[in-house]
Protein backbone atom coordinates (compact mmCIF):
# COMPACT_ATOMS: atom_id res chain seq x y z
CA UNK A 1 0.00 0.00 0.00
CA UNK A 2 1.21 3.73 -1.18
CA UNK A 3 -0.20 6.10 1.44
CA UNK A 4 -0.33 9.55 0.56
CA UNK A 5 -1.24 12.86 2.16
CA UNK A 6 -3.57 14.38 2.58
CA UNK A 7 -5.61 10.96 3.60
CA UNK A 8 -8.96 9.87 2.72
CA UNK A 9 -12.04 10.79 4.56
CA UNK A 10 -13.18 8.61 7.13
CA UNK A 11 -16.81 8.16 8.24
CA UNK A 12 -18.18 7.12 11.90
CA UNK A 13 -21.83 6.48 12.50
CA UNK A 14 -22.12 7.99 16.28
CA UNK A 15 -20.97 11.43 17.12
CA UNK A 16 -20.57 11.25 20.81
CA UNK A 17 -17.20 11.60 22.97
CA UNK A 18 -15.56 8.13 21.25
CA UNK A 19 -16.31 10.30 17.62
CA UNK A 20 -15.03 13.28 19.36
CA UNK A 21 -11.49 11.23 20.03
CA UNK A 22 -11.57 10.00 16.78
CA UNK A 23 -11.69 12.83 14.73
CA UNK A 24 -8.91 14.27 17.54
CA UNK A 25 -6.28 11.29 16.84
CA UNK A 26 -7.53 11.60 12.60
CA UNK A 27 -6.56 14.76 12.14
CA UNK A 28 -2.87 15.06 12.67
CA UNK A 29 -3.12 11.55 10.31
CA UNK A 30 -4.41 13.87 7.19
CA UNK A 31 -7.78 11.63 7.96
CA UNK A 32 -10.88 13.93 8.00
CA UNK A 33 -13.97 12.87 9.57
CA UNK A 34 -17.34 13.12 9.05
CA UNK A 35 -19.82 11.87 11.79
CA UNK A 36 -23.77 10.77 11.82
CA UNK A 37 -25.67 11.43 14.56
CA UNK A 38 -29.21 12.39 15.88
CA UNK A 39 -28.46 15.54 18.24
CA UNK A 40 -27.57 18.42 16.33
CA UNK A 41 -23.71 19.83 17.57
CA UNK A 42 -22.87 16.75 19.03
CA UNK A 43 -19.81 16.54 21.15
CA UNK A 44 -17.56 15.26 18.17
CA UNK A 45 -18.91 18.65 15.83
CA UNK A 46 -16.30 20.75 17.07
CA UNK A 47 -13.25 18.71 15.47
CA UNK A 48 -15.03 16.79 12.72
CA UNK A 49 -14.72 17.92 9.27
CA UNK A 50 -18.76 17.38 9.36
CA UNK A 51 -21.82 16.30 11.02
CA UNK A 52 -24.95 14.67 9.19
CA UNK A 53 -27.64 14.83 11.52
CA UNK A 54 -30.03 11.76 11.45
CA UNK A 55 -30.33 9.05 13.28
CA UNK A 56 -28.31 5.88 13.41
CA UNK A 57 -30.26 3.55 11.98
CA UNK A 58 -31.39 6.05 8.86
CA UNK A 59 -31.06 4.60 5.47
CA UNK A 60 -30.95 7.86 3.72
CA UNK A 61 -28.33 9.38 6.29
CA UNK A 62 -26.43 6.38 5.76
CA UNK A 63 -26.78 6.64 2.31
CA UNK A 64 -25.52 10.10 2.22
CA UNK A 65 -22.60 9.47 4.86
CA UNK A 66 -21.15 6.43 2.32
CA UNK A 67 -21.15 8.47 -0.30
CA UNK A 68 -19.05 10.92 0.98
CA UNK A 69 -16.38 8.50 2.70
CA UNK A 70 -13.94 6.28 1.91
CA UNK A 71 -14.20 4.21 4.96
CA UNK A 72 -17.08 3.26 6.96
CA UNK A 73 -16.89 2.63 10.95
CA UNK A 74 -19.36 3.50 14.47
CA UNK A 75 -18.41 4.37 17.39
CA UNK A 76 -21.72 3.02 19.07
CA UNK A 77 -23.56 -0.42 19.04
CA UNK A 78 -27.25 1.01 17.88
CA UNK A 79 -25.83 1.10 14.62
CA UNK A 80 -27.81 -0.87 12.25
CA UNK A 81 -25.70 -3.75 10.71
CA UNK A 82 -28.10 -4.40 7.68
CA UNK A 83 -28.06 -0.88 6.77
CA UNK A 84 -24.46 -0.32 7.27
CA UNK A 85 -23.71 -2.97 5.26
CA UNK A 86 -26.47 -2.26 2.40
CA UNK A 87 -24.60 1.36 2.52
CA UNK A 88 -21.06 -0.08 2.29
CA UNK A 89 -22.38 -2.24 -0.61
CA UNK A 90 -24.36 0.44 -2.57
CA UNK A 91 -21.12 2.77 -2.84
CA UNK A 92 -18.22 0.75 -2.67
CA UNK A 93 -16.60 1.05 0.49
CA UNK A 94 -15.27 -0.72 3.42
CA UNK A 95 -16.79 -0.74 6.28
CA UNK A 96 -14.91 -2.40 9.61
CA UNK A 97 -15.61 -4.00 11.70
CA UNK A 98 -17.28 -6.47 9.93
CA UNK A 99 -21.29 -5.50 9.95
CA UNK A 100 -21.85 -9.35 11.05
CA UNK A 101 -19.55 -8.93 13.99
CA UNK A 102 -21.61 -6.08 15.10
CA UNK A 103 -25.04 -8.18 14.79
CA UNK A 104 -23.35 -10.65 17.05
CA UNK A 105 -22.24 -8.58 19.66
CA UNK A 106 -25.43 -6.34 19.55
CA UNK A 107 -27.02 -9.05 21.46
CA UNK A 108 -25.91 -10.16 24.41
CA UNK A 109 -26.96 -14.01 24.34
CA UNK A 110 -26.26 -14.88 21.06
CA UNK A 111 -22.31 -12.85 21.77
CA UNK A 112 -21.63 -15.08 24.78
CA UNK A 113 -23.05 -18.10 22.53
CA UNK A 114 -20.71 -17.36 20.13
CA UNK A 115 -18.05 -17.09 22.94
CA UNK A 116 -18.60 -20.07 24.19
CA UNK A 117 -18.88 -22.12 21.33
CA UNK A 118 -15.38 -20.86 20.22
CA UNK A 119 -14.22 -22.25 23.79
CA UNK A 120 -14.05 -18.97 25.22
CA UNK A 121 -13.95 -18.96 28.95
CA UNK A 122 -17.55 -16.79 30.11
CA UNK A 123 -19.94 -17.35 33.08
CA UNK A 124 -22.40 -19.27 33.35
CA UNK A 125 -25.87 -17.99 31.24
CA UNK A 126 -29.11 -18.72 30.10
CA UNK A 127 -31.99 -17.00 27.64
CA UNK A 128 -35.33 -16.18 30.07
CA UNK A 129 -38.22 -15.87 28.93
CA UNK A 130 -40.69 -15.79 31.77
CA UNK A 131 -40.88 -14.61 35.64
CA UNK A 132 -40.79 -18.62 36.06
CA UNK A 133 -38.28 -19.83 34.18
CA UNK A 134 -36.31 -16.84 35.84
CA UNK A 135 -37.33 -18.08 39.21
CA UNK A 136 -35.76 -21.59 38.59
CA UNK A 137 -32.25 -20.02 36.95
CA UNK A 138 -32.33 -17.94 40.47
CA UNK A 139 -32.57 -20.70 42.47
CA UNK A 140 -30.21 -22.96 40.58
CA UNK A 141 -27.27 -19.59 40.65
CA UNK A 142 -28.27 -19.03 43.86
CA UNK A 143 -28.73 -15.67 42.11
CA UNK A 144 -27.82 -13.70 38.93
CA UNK A 145 -27.23 -10.83 37.04
CA UNK A 146 -30.60 -10.60 34.27
CA UNK A 147 -29.34 -8.43 31.28
CA UNK A 148 -31.40 -7.37 28.76
CA UNK A 149 -30.25 -9.13 25.42
CA UNK A 150 -29.84 -5.99 23.34
CA UNK A 151 -29.72 -1.74 24.20
CA UNK A 152 -27.89 -2.63 27.71
CA UNK A 153 -25.33 0.66 28.36
CA UNK A 154 -22.97 1.81 31.11
CA UNK A 155 -25.05 -0.79 33.80
CA UNK A 156 -28.04 0.14 32.08
CA UNK A 157 -30.44 -2.93 31.58
CA UNK A 158 -28.48 -4.82 34.28
CA UNK A 159 -30.80 -5.98 36.97
CA UNK A 160 -29.80 -7.98 40.21
CA UNK A 161 -31.98 -10.72 41.00
CA UNK A 162 -31.35 -12.20 44.36
CA UNK A 163 -34.36 -14.35 45.54
CA UNK A 164 -36.88 -16.18 43.11
CA UNK A 165 -39.64 -13.81 44.28
CA UNK A 166 -37.80 -10.99 42.79
CA UNK A 167 -38.03 -12.51 39.46
CA UNK A 168 -41.47 -10.89 37.76
CA UNK A 169 -39.95 -7.40 38.80
CA UNK A 170 -36.39 -7.42 37.39
CA UNK A 171 -37.74 -9.01 33.91
CA UNK A 172 -40.71 -5.63 33.50
CA UNK A 173 -37.73 -3.80 34.72
CA UNK A 174 -36.22 -5.40 31.37
CA UNK A 175 -39.15 -5.13 29.13
CA UNK A 176 -37.96 -7.19 26.49
CA UNK A 177 -35.30 -10.51 25.91
CA UNK A 178 -33.44 -11.54 28.68
CA UNK A 179 -30.18 -13.51 29.56
CA UNK A 180 -29.75 -14.43 33.30
CA UNK A 181 -25.76 -14.97 34.25
CA UNK A 182 -24.46 -16.09 37.52
CA UNK A 183 -23.30 -13.98 39.57
CA UNK A 184 -19.57 -14.02 40.25
CA UNK A 185 -17.15 -13.33 43.16
CA UNK A 186 -14.83 -11.81 41.34
CA UNK A 187 -11.14 -10.71 42.30
CA UNK A 188 -11.12 -7.77 39.98
CA UNK A 189 -12.34 -6.46 36.79
CA UNK A 190 -9.77 -5.81 33.96
CA UNK A 191 -9.56 -5.04 30.32
CA UNK A 192 -8.00 -5.42 26.93
CA UNK A 193 -8.24 -3.32 24.03
CA UNK A 194 -7.24 -5.70 20.91
CA UNK A 195 -6.53 -4.58 17.78
CA UNK A 196 -7.19 -6.12 14.36
CA UNK A 197 -5.16 -4.56 11.25
CA UNK A 198 -4.85 -5.93 7.54
CA UNK A 199 -3.77 -9.28 7.01
CA UNK A 200 -5.01 -10.64 9.76
CA UNK A 201 -2.39 -8.88 12.05
CA UNK A 202 -4.01 -8.91 15.95
CA UNK A 203 -2.23 -6.60 19.04
CA UNK A 204 -2.97 -6.01 22.14
CA UNK A 205 -2.51 -2.91 24.85
CA UNK A 206 -1.03 -4.41 28.01
CA UNK A 207 -3.77 -5.49 30.40
CA UNK A 208 -5.83 -2.51 32.15
CA UNK A 209 -7.45 -2.75 35.63
CA UNK A 210 -11.13 -1.68 35.83
CA UNK A 211 -12.58 0.00 38.90
CA UNK A 212 -16.84 -0.15 38.68
CA UNK A 213 -19.09 1.64 40.95
CA UNK A 214 -22.94 1.10 40.29
CA UNK A 215 -21.53 -0.77 37.26
CA UNK A 216 -20.47 2.51 36.07
CA UNK A 217 -16.30 2.71 34.97
CA UNK A 218 -15.06 5.34 37.64
CA UNK A 219 -11.11 4.46 37.30
CA UNK A 220 -8.80 2.34 35.27
CA UNK A 221 -5.56 1.23 36.24
CA UNK A 222 -2.81 0.87 33.98
CA UNK A 223 -0.80 -1.62 34.12
CA UNK A 224 -3.40 -3.49 35.95
CA UNK A 225 -2.56 -4.38 39.45
CA UNK A 226 -2.94 -8.50 38.93
CA UNK A 227 -0.57 -11.19 39.18
CA UNK A 228 1.86 -11.99 35.77
CA UNK A 229 -0.02 -14.81 35.81
CA UNK A 230 -3.41 -13.37 35.49
CA UNK A 231 -2.23 -10.87 33.22
CA UNK A 232 -0.83 -13.63 31.17
CA UNK A 233 -4.04 -15.41 30.97
CA UNK A 234 -5.99 -12.04 30.35
CA UNK A 235 -3.89 -11.25 27.25
CA UNK A 236 -4.47 -15.32 25.75
CA UNK A 237 -8.15 -14.76 25.81
CA UNK A 238 -8.04 -11.69 24.48
CA UNK A 239 -5.81 -12.35 21.84
CA UNK A 240 -9.08 -15.56 21.39
CA UNK A 241 -11.40 -13.56 21.30
CA UNK A 242 -10.02 -11.50 18.01
CA UNK A 243 -9.97 -14.91 16.69
CA UNK A 244 -13.82 -15.00 16.61
CA UNK A 245 -14.57 -11.44 15.54
CA UNK A 246 -14.61 -10.47 11.93
CA UNK A 247 -13.57 -6.93 10.31
CA UNK A 248 -10.39 -4.32 11.03
CA UNK A 249 -10.29 -1.89 14.35
CA UNK A 250 -10.28 -2.06 18.10
CA UNK A 251 -11.68 -3.76 20.11
CA UNK A 252 -12.59 -3.74 24.23
CA UNK A 253 -12.85 -6.77 25.81
CA UNK A 254 -14.05 -6.97 29.52
CA UNK A 255 -13.18 -9.98 31.71
CA UNK A 256 -13.60 -10.88 35.12
CA UNK A 257 -10.67 -12.00 37.02
CA UNK A 258 -11.98 -15.00 39.86
CA UNK A 259 -10.07 -15.37 43.44
CA UNK A 260 -8.93 -18.54 41.51
CA UNK A 261 -7.07 -16.26 39.20
CA UNK A 262 -9.60 -17.79 35.95
CA UNK A 263 -10.38 -14.98 33.60
CA UNK A 264 -13.72 -15.04 32.05
CA UNK A 265 -15.29 -13.09 29.41
CA UNK A 266 -17.78 -10.12 30.74
CA UNK A 267 -18.98 -8.32 27.45
CA UNK A 268 -17.03 -6.90 24.35
CA UNK A 269 -17.57 -3.59 22.57
CA UNK A 270 -16.39 -3.50 18.90
CA UNK A 271 -15.14 -0.17 19.12
CA UNK A 272 -12.49 1.75 21.13
CA UNK A 273 -13.62 1.91 24.70
CA UNK A 274 -14.21 3.90 27.67
CA UNK A 275 -11.41 1.27 29.51
CA UNK A 276 -8.70 2.76 27.04
CA UNK A 277 -9.07 6.30 27.03
CA UNK A 278 -5.65 5.90 29.38
CA UNK A 279 -3.86 4.92 26.01
CA UNK A 280 -4.29 8.45 25.18
CA UNK A 281 -1.53 9.44 27.09
CA UNK A 282 0.52 5.83 28.20
CA UNK A 283 0.54 4.42 25.09
CA UNK A 284 3.05 4.91 22.44
CA UNK A 285 0.07 4.94 19.69
CA UNK A 286 -3.47 5.53 21.37
CA UNK A 287 -6.26 3.06 20.86
CA UNK A 288 -8.23 6.42 18.43
CA UNK A 289 -5.18 6.78 16.06
CA UNK A 290 -4.71 2.84 15.90
CA UNK A 291 -8.43 2.71 15.11
CA UNK A 292 -8.34 5.43 12.33
CA UNK A 293 -5.41 3.12 11.08
CA UNK A 294 -6.99 -0.18 11.36
CA UNK A 295 -9.68 0.95 9.19
CA UNK A 296 -8.23 2.49 6.53
CA UNK A 297 -5.93 -0.42 6.41
CA UNK A 298 -2.79 1.13 7.49
CA UNK A 299 0.12 0.35 9.29
CA UNK A 300 -0.73 -0.65 12.94
CA UNK A 301 1.07 1.64 15.64
CA UNK A 302 3.21 0.77 19.07
CA UNK A 303 0.91 -0.48 21.40
CA UNK A 304 3.35 -0.90 24.29
CA UNK A 305 3.19 1.14 27.74
CA UNK A 306 4.96 4.34 27.95
CA UNK A 307 3.88 5.64 31.41
CA UNK A 308 1.94 3.92 34.13
CA UNK A 309 -1.16 5.90 33.85
CA UNK A 310 -4.79 5.82 35.76
CA UNK A 311 -7.75 7.34 34.56
CA UNK A 312 -11.16 8.59 36.15
CA UNK A 313 -13.73 9.58 34.81
CA UNK A 314 -15.63 13.40 35.39
CA UNK A 315 -19.30 12.20 35.97
CA UNK A 316 -22.58 14.59 36.30
CA UNK A 317 -22.45 15.53 40.37
CA UNK A 318 -25.33 14.55 42.33
CA UNK A 319 -27.46 17.21 43.72
CA UNK A 320 -26.76 17.92 47.54
CA UNK A 321 -24.67 15.52 47.68
CA UNK A 322 -21.20 13.68 46.79
CA UNK A 323 -23.06 10.36 47.05
CA UNK A 324 -23.70 8.73 43.76
CA UNK A 325 -26.94 7.27 42.29
CA UNK A 326 -27.85 4.94 39.96
CA UNK A 327 -30.19 7.31 36.71
CA UNK A 328 -31.56 6.13 33.65
CA UNK A 329 -30.01 7.34 30.72
CA UNK A 330 -29.86 6.59 27.32
CA UNK A 331 -27.42 6.91 24.15
CA UNK A 332 -29.40 10.20 23.46
CA UNK A 333 -28.55 11.13 26.57
CA UNK A 334 -32.18 11.83 28.23
CA UNK A 335 -31.63 12.06 31.26
CA UNK A 336 -33.98 13.42 33.98
CA UNK A 337 -35.00 16.92 33.18
CA UNK A 338 -35.18 17.81 36.73
CA UNK A 339 -31.77 16.98 37.49
CA UNK A 340 -30.36 18.95 34.05
CA UNK A 341 -28.24 21.87 34.19
CA UNK A 342 -25.75 23.95 32.11
CA UNK A 343 -22.70 21.89 31.73
CA UNK A 344 -20.15 24.19 33.59
CA UNK A 345 -17.00 22.83 35.06
CA UNK A 346 -15.61 24.57 38.22
CA UNK A 347 -11.69 24.38 39.82
CA UNK A 348 -10.68 23.30 36.42
CA UNK A 349 -7.22 24.97 37.71
CA UNK A 350 -6.44 22.66 39.80
CA UNK A 351 -6.07 20.06 36.82
CA UNK A 352 -4.21 22.70 34.85
CA UNK A 353 -1.81 22.97 37.51
CA UNK A 354 -1.06 19.40 38.12
CA UNK A 355 2.19 18.97 35.81
CA UNK A 356 1.05 14.84 36.25
CA UNK A 357 -2.55 15.17 34.89
CA UNK A 358 -4.15 15.87 31.42
CA UNK A 359 -7.67 17.13 31.07
CA UNK A 360 -10.46 15.55 28.28
CA UNK A 361 -13.71 17.54 28.00
CA UNK A 362 -16.19 15.84 25.75
CA UNK A 363 -18.33 19.06 25.06
CA UNK A 364 -21.62 18.14 26.15
CA UNK A 365 -24.29 21.25 26.84
CA UNK A 366 -25.96 19.48 29.68
CA UNK A 367 -25.13 17.82 32.71
CA UNK A 368 -26.94 15.56 35.42
CA UNK A 369 -26.17 12.89 37.87
CA UNK A 370 -23.76 10.23 36.22
CA UNK A 371 -23.47 11.26 32.57
CA UNK A 372 -20.04 11.17 31.17
CA UNK A 373 -18.88 14.63 30.49
CA UNK A 374 -14.75 14.32 30.48
CA UNK A 375 -12.29 12.33 32.10
CA UNK A 376 -8.79 13.14 33.24
CA UNK A 377 -5.91 10.81 33.28
CA UNK A 378 -2.20 10.98 35.28
CA UNK A 379 0.76 9.55 34.46
CA UNK A 380 4.29 8.77 35.98
CA UNK A 381 6.48 9.07 33.54
CA UNK A 382 9.36 8.47 35.62
CA UNK A 383 8.02 5.68 36.64
CA UNK A 384 10.08 2.22 37.23
CA UNK A 385 9.52 -1.64 38.40
CA UNK A 386 8.54 0.13 41.68
CA UNK A 387 6.02 2.53 40.29
CA UNK A 388 3.12 2.60 42.69
CA UNK A 389 -0.06 2.26 41.30
CA UNK A 390 -2.43 3.05 44.16
CA UNK A 391 -0.65 6.11 44.55
CA UNK A 392 -1.21 7.21 41.58
CA UNK A 393 -5.00 6.07 41.88
CA UNK A 394 -4.96 8.17 44.73
CA UNK A 395 -3.57 11.25 42.95
CA UNK A 396 -6.15 11.07 39.84
CA UNK A 397 -9.10 10.35 42.67
CA UNK A 398 -7.92 13.26 44.40
CA UNK A 399 -7.47 15.50 41.17
CA UNK A 400 -11.12 13.88 39.91
CA UNK A 401 -13.17 14.74 43.40
CA UNK A 402 -12.06 18.41 43.11
CA UNK A 403 -13.61 19.46 40.29
CA UNK A 404 -17.06 20.04 40.28
CA UNK A 405 -20.85 20.79 37.88
CA UNK A 406 -22.32 22.65 41.18
CA UNK A 407 -22.93 26.22 42.11
CA UNK A 408 -20.58 27.03 44.63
Amino acid sequence: MSITLPGPTLGVVGGGQLGRMLAEAAAPLGVDLVVLDPTPDCPAAPVATDQIVGDFDDADALDELAARVDALTFEIELADPDRLAAASEEHGVPVHPDPGTLETIQDKLVQKEALADAGIPVPEFVAVATAEGLERVVEEFGGVMLKARQGGYDGRGNVSVETPDEAADALDQIGGAAMAEEFLDFEREVAVMGLKGADGETRTYPVTETVHREEILRESVSPARADDAVVAEAESVARDVLDVLDGRGVYGIELFETPEGEVLVNEIAPRPHNSGHWTIEGARTSQFENHVRAVLGWPLGPTGLVAPAVTANLLGDVHESRALVSQPESRCDSGDVDERGAATLRNVESVLDAPDADLHWYGKDDVYPLRKMGHLTVTDRGATDEADPDALLSRARELRDGLTFRDA
